[in-house]
């Protein structure tokens, strides 16, 4: 299958730091209370986890005392048992929540962000990544906001915490504990940096999964008409196992880094404990101190080997956010003037093309139009006609922005439409496109798509005109019933009739029809062509057709070829000119008369 060209994924660039996680800055902030709450009940249950060795060690040194004081020992440690357990549940709550709060904020931004972008966009980024981005990339950054930032952060105070009580508890066996630390570092840092590499490339590699199983899915009955099937599976397989190996070398660092950690660590650990031993046996020090300092070097011990895993964790969501800020500030070849002249409401739907000139970037050394000069007045109904890439559908692309002329300019009512907000003029067009998008939702709900404060009534009016009707009543649940993903439930004709009925239900005083009746059968093309000279009556309508028996009636016909207008005029008085327009009327047109 055809794919949109895109940057290899060995080629993209990855995170150099851990500083791309504050990209994430502008979603955290709104939340500070909440954050500030958790920090809170963070640093409660840190300190209490520091306190518990100290009861431990009175404890054990209390056996020799009454049991009366031995009772209050056992009393306290399990009132700060308790205070943990709360402060535990606590954090959990309101760390978890503030996560999903951000990772809900981000989707919505990113989505958001794409689905107001050009076509240009999409020529250069798959949809299935872009889906990818959304769902597999913030669920990694849910797993660190609602987990890891926590943990870590509870495992930064219980090292610090644990480093300064070890010292209290013997400065000499602290000692030797630090020396252990810069080997665990080491590995820590140099290996960090490889997995920062793989976790980015094990992302971009899911994405591209993602993406081929999207492309594939939307187009398994071309798929299958063509017998691609066996093709196609082993082309996922192959991204996929792609993805496979990339996690399989990630999980393999991960893993390598972690038994290195935790050996060099607990080695260290037994070590210091010899020498505690020899001190406890020459009374330079008490069971108690010895078992308090034990469990301080555990806790240590624990907190390097957690953060030594949650290190890994945080280069792959940096990775994530990096991908995600990336679609947040992606260049937009169209945007919005920073501000907007306003267009007035209802709008005449007058549209000149002045000297537009316009390359697709996809075919920079293609015309697509060449210095077009073209006025089209209020009511008025222009067909454009001529071979297939003569640069009809362009000129429909334009009149709604979804690209800017590279020369010259397209205005509506004298309005440059680059000084307009998009929103504001696209609501005074109506579109019929040659392939009519259908929702996963019912046949009414596809209808009022095109206003959705429209009233069942309205709704079933529109479907009345486009001669829709007939064919939605018959169906099982009437206009409710769902028509399924793509409209898949449908024959074209149907899809056709429902978003000419989306047009009609629309009102508005600009229509565009590009090959609006080219999926349908002579009899319901002549019927919806009945739909489409009522709804055009008072309104400016461009019509993109090759059947040229649609636009006979037409005010005007507006020949194109290579980008250029050759002809323009009536059917009669074209023909009568002879040219490109009489060639194209005599192909289609069996009987001469008929011209």
């Amino acid at each position: 299958m055809a794919r949109r060209p895109q940057a290899p994924i060995e080629d993209r660039p990855t995170t150099k730091r851990i500083g791309a996680l504050r990209g994430l800055a502008p979603f955290v902030r709104p939340y500070r209370g909440t954050a500030a709450a958790a920090l809170a009940a963070l640093v409660l249950t840190a300190s209490i986890s520091l306190i518990l060795p100290i009861a431990v060690r009175r404890v054990v040194d209390g056996f020799q005392q009454g049991a009366e004081l031995l009772d209050q020992y056992f009393g306290a440690a399990l009132v700060i048992a308790a205070l943990l357990a709360i402060g535990t549940g606590l954090r959990y709550a309101l760390v978890t929540r503030f996560g999903e709060r951000v990772v809900a904020d981000i989707r919505k931004a990113v989505f958001g962000r794409v689905i107001g972008m050009s076509p240009s966009f999409f020529e250069r980024i798959l949809t299935g990544e872009i889906i990818s981005r959304i769902t597999t990339d913030t669920t990694l950054i849910l797993s660190v906001i609602g987990s890891s930032v926590s943990v870590a952060l509870r495992n930064v105070l219980i090292l610090i915490g644990g480093l300064l009580m070890l010292l209290v508890t013997s400065a000499k066996l602290t000692g030797l504990v630090l020396l252990v630390v810069p080997l665990v570092v080491v590995p820590i840092v140099v290996m960090g940096r490889r997995l920062r590499v793989l976790g980015r490339e094990n992302q971009d590699w899911i994405a591209a999964s993602s993406a081929s199983a999207s492309e594939a899915l939307l187009s398994a009955q071309t798929v299958q008409a063509f017998t691609h099937e066996a093709l196609t599976r082993r082309a996922f397989s192959d991204v996929t196992e792609k993805s496979y190996d990339s996690a399989r070398r990630r999980i393999s660092t991960r893993a390598l880094m972690t038994v290195i950690v935790i050996f060099l660590v607990f080695a260290g650990v037994v070590g210091v404990l010899w020498v505690g031993a020899r001190d406890v046996r020459g009374g330079a020090m008490s069971v108690g101190e010895l078992v308090q300092f034990v469990i301080y070097a555990v806790m240590v011990a624990g907190s390097v080997g957690a953060l030594s895993e949650i290190w890994g964790e945080l280069q792959r969501a940096a990775g994530a956010t990096e991908r995600l800020v990336e679609l947040l500030s992606a260049h937009d070849s169209v945007t919005d003037p920073e501000h907007p002249v306003p267009l007035p409401m209802p709008a005449k739907g007058a549209i000149r093309f002045e000297d537009v000139s316009f390359h697709y970037p996809s075919r920079p050394e293609t015309s697509a139009l060449d210095h077009v000069e073209l006025a089209i007045n209020p009511g008025e109904t222009v067909a454009l006609v001529g071979p297939s890439g003569a640069g009809k559908t362009t000129v429909v692309q334009l009149i709604q922005r979804f690209w800017d002329p590279e020369t010259g300019r397209v205005t509506i009512d004298g309005y440059d439409l680059r000084s307009l907000a998009r929103a504001d003029f696209r609501r005074a067009i109506a579109l019929v496109p040659q392939d009519p998008v259908i929702f996963a939702a019912s046949a009414r709900e596809n209808i009022r798509f095109g206003r959705p404060e429209a009233t069942d009534a309205e709704v079933e009016e529109a479907a009345r005109a486009a001669h829709a009707w007939d064919f939605l009543t018959a169906l099982p649940q009437g206009f409710d019933t769902y028509v399924g993903e793509r409209g898949v439930m449908l024959s074209g004709g149907q899809k056709q009739r429902i978003a000419i009925a989306r047009a009609i239900l629309r009102d508005a005083p600009i229509l565009l029809l590009d090959e609006a009746t080219s999926a349908l059968d002579a009899a319901s093309e002549r019927e919806v062509q009945a739909a489409v000279d009522r709804l055009s009556v008072g309104r400016t309508t461009v019509i993109v057709a090759h059947r040229l028996a649609t636009v006979k009636k037409a005010h005007r016909i507006v020949v194109f070829d290579e980008g250029r207008i050759v002809a323009q005029g009536t059917h009669e008085e074209l023909v009568a000119q002879g040219g490109l327009y009489a060639e194209l009327a005599k192909l289609q047109f069996t009987d001469g008369t008929a011209l």
